[in-house]
């Protein structure tokens, strides 16, 4: 298969890939034991206990996107809408498909595995539950694609309150459904549950897409600005950029040392700095990912 076809195709089946992560994560984790984390999967999971499980959750979602994908179809590019078309529709087929086989894997392991406990684990599996749901959404997210669900109602209602961000909205949403939850179930502890699910989902995704690669970003201020960089890129070997600044007090020309290090190279850093000039001015900041050299080659993001 030709480059070409490859680039062409890997993102389908990254999408399609992150669409079975987060199928086994609903099917084992959430939805068995009512765990309903905020999004279209969320409220589809409630409505399937309020209906008696005689409709599919699968189903439900897909029924649910219909007029978020209608409404989203202008708003958003022609690219993006098909892409997350054909995950929303994947990720439904999936859940139904696959509800059979996860059933019997759920009574036979994560309820009778452990006969001492009276109730399941309620608390480990909105974690893990959490943690692949989020995963799988990254790999989604990532792609340029969604499933559908409140990311798109939340761009809906963009529109509609202009002065409130796409967090606050998905915020707000999510906190609905797992209220709407809460209140089907009269439970808080299942509310509560949830909404660790949530949060654990929603720090996966941000660590999948922005990178596990942190970093440091150092603006040294000093009078021995020559020495300090020399001494960084020689021992430390770091490539350091001078900005030119000016001191607003003193009305001095100052130059303003940028660096990126890797965290393990941060007491090196300092002992250099501290050993060339105690009385310099450095700021800390982190970096979430670093593409280029030194770090994570800058094409590897390129599509």
């Amino acid at each position: 298969m030709s480059r070409f076809s490859i680039e062409k195709t890997k993102p389908w089946f990254l999408i399609a890939l992150g669409c079975l992560v987060m199928t086994f994560a609903m099917n084992v984790f959430l939805i068995p034991f009512k765990l309903a984390p905020g999004g279209i999967s969320g409220l589809s999971t409630v409505v399937y206990y309020v209906f008696n499980k005689v409709i599919p959750v699968g189903v439900l979602m897909l029924v649910f996107n219909i007029p978020l994908f209608l409404g989203g179809f202008k708003s958003r590019g022609k690219r993006f809408v098909i892409r997350s078309l054909f995950g929303a529709v994947l990720l439904s087929v999936m859940v139904d498909i696959t509800a059979p086989f996860t059933e019997n894997l759920v009574n036979d392991y994560l309820i009778r595995f452990d006969s001492s406990m009276a109730v399941p684990d309620l608390l480990l599996n909105a974690l893990v539950g959490g943690l692949i749901m989020g995963l799988g959404l990254g790999m989604v997210l990532k792609e340029e694609a969604t499933t559908g669900g409140t990311d798109l109602a939340a761009a809906l209602l963009k529109k509609v309150f202009p002065r409130r961000s796409i967090g606050e909205l998905l915020l707000i949403l999510d906190g609905c459904v797992i209220l709407f939850a809460t209140l089907v179930f009269r439970s808080v502890k299942l509310g509560l549950y949830a909404s660790i699910s949530l949060y654990i989902s929603t720090k996966t995704i941000d660590t999948y897409i922005e990178g596990f690669h942190f970093a440091k970003s150092l603006m040294i201020i000093s009078e021995k600005s020559q020495e300090i960089s020399r001494r960084l890129m020689m021992d430390v070997d770091r490539g350091v950029t001078g900005l030119k600044g000016i001191g607003m007090y003193s009305g001095a020309d100052k130059t303003v040392l940028l660096c990126v290090v890797k965290k393990q190279e941060m007491p090196k850093v300092k002992e250099i700095v501290k050993q060339c000039d105690p009385n310099a001015f450095v700021l800390l900041s982190d970096v979430r990912e670093v593409l280029g050299e030194g770090f994570e080659p800058l094409h590897s993001e390129e599509r």
